[in-house]
């Protein structure tokens, strides 16, 4: 067996953490045998590595590899696009196709973000694993195939199996051992090695001289939390090494390639939970703010019907006071006023004051009925403009605006489609 400075040297695996070298000595381990592994950590700590070694050092190596990323298929193709599909299955299929665990039949596949999987390809998942059984979309043959599967995820997996989003035994079948990759922030004497392992590689690539920083900049590289962690590195030695005509980097230059640099409480990720009646986000505002209103209207029409049949005004208000101090902004003095006030933000027909009961009840219905129509077009335009927002300040990266509008990448795809944007 290859020992962890080997691979380290093959698969140019930068640095000494112990955490680190703990991963790499677990997926050796475990690479001879067909186990199926996750490999967990936040995003951009490398984790696609991992699936790598196993396969290259498993009796499947000279087999299949295939990487899917599960969070960039749509919703409604992923099936399709694991299990393959049968000519004529749904709109579009004009040919028989085979599906990843087909074509990788002997090999090994990686299912990146496997969080972002649907309850239903779950379920399909979950058969694979406990008998390599599955059923191509349109089909109702069962057909084998011998797969090993390697996960990642960089979701908090319990969180969302107690929130019904993954499966609880799916979960359990993938994670029989568990690789997990540690923060670049806790990897503080990797994080210089790794930098100058980027600037050398970027100084070649661009044929220009490598940067090199001076003391107080190490010190500013090591101390910064990196919540991208080591895809946010290289993209900032990439970043420098292009635009800095000095190649000797001070503490103030690299500072302004740092977001929050000088925040040191900065939190390296965002958490997805929320408390209750904690809106995360501009979309959850808006609708909270719109239900508020479909309910002030609601009540505002019964008011209104109350002060045309009834004479009583000072019953009215005393029974509404609150309602109208929310809606004027009065006290109710002077109910008549506010009797008329009220007939102009709810014009009703003259025909309906005359009529009896029975109709005004059921108008009262029509009129609620439009009211939620309104509502409904106006909640959809108002998902339309802020995806637009959305996609504009992210130039067009849906992963970006997906995370930006806390929807899965599938979800926002599905969203564009529909909304022809």
């Amino acid at each position: 067996m290859e020992s962890v400075q080997a691979i380290k040297q093959r698969f140019e695996i930068i640095g000494n953490d112990p955490k680190l070298n703990r991963a790499l000595e677990k997926a050796l381990q475990v690479a001879p045998t067909d186990i199926s592994v996750l490999v967990t950590g936040e995003s951009g700590v490398g984790k696609e590595a991992v699936p790598k070694i196993i396969h290259s050092l498993s009796h499947r190596k000279h087999a299949k590899y295939i990487a899917v990323n599960c969070g960039a298929i749509p919703e409604g193709t992923i099936d399709s696009e694991l299990f393959g599909h049968e000519k004529g299955a749904f709109t579009g299929a004009t040919q028989t196709r085979r599906g990843y665990f087909e074509v990788a039949d002997g090999g090994t596949i990686f299912l990146d973000e496997v969080g972002e999987l649907p309850l239903t390809t779950q379920v399909r998942l979950l058969r694979i694993l406990e008998n390599g059984e599955f059923l191509k979309v349109g089909s109702s043959q069962v057909q084998k195939t011998n797969v090993r599967i390697v996960a990642a995820t960089n979701m908090d997996m319990i969180e969302a199996i107690k929130e019904g989003k993954f499966r609880e035994d799916l979960y359990y079948r993938l994670s029989t051992v568990e690789i997990h990759i540690p923060p670049l922030r806790d990897r503080s004497e990797d994080i210089h090695l790794l930098f100058r392992k980027f600037a050398s590689d970027f100084g070649q690539k661009y044929k220009m001289p490598t940067i090199r920083l001076q003391d107080d900049a190490i010190q500013l590289l090591t101390k910064y939390r990196w919540p991208g962690n080591i895809r946010q590195l290289r993209n900032v030695a990439e970043q420098i090494s292009v635009l800095e005509a000095e190649r000797n980097i001070s503490l103030t230059t690299l500072n302004g390639y740092l977001p929050h640099a000088n925040d040191s409480n900065l939190p390296a990720v965002i958490g997805r939970g929320k408390k209750e009646n904690d809106f995360s986000n501009e979309r959850e505002i808006l609708y909270k703010v719109l239900f508020d209103m479909k309910s002030d209207l609601n009540d505002l029409k019964k008011l209104t019907l109350k002060m045309l049949q009834n004479s009583d005004t000072s019953k009215v208000q005393e029974e509404n006071e609150n309602l109208i101090q929310k809606i004027y902004g009065t006290n109710g003095e002077d109910i008549k006023e506010e009797k008329t006030e009220a007939l102009k933000v709810l014009p009703l027909p003259e025909a309906r004051i005359e009529a009896p009961p029975e109709i005004v009840k059921e108008d009262k219905y029509h009129f609620a009925e439009e009211i939620q129509e309104e509502e409904t077009l106006s909640l959809q335009e108002k998902e339309i403009e802020l995806i637009r927002k959305s996609l504009e300040r992210n130039r067009g990266k849906r992963k970006a605006a997906a995370a930006e509008l806390g929807i899965s990448e599938r979800t926002l795809y599905r969203k564009i489609k529909q909304y022809d944007l």
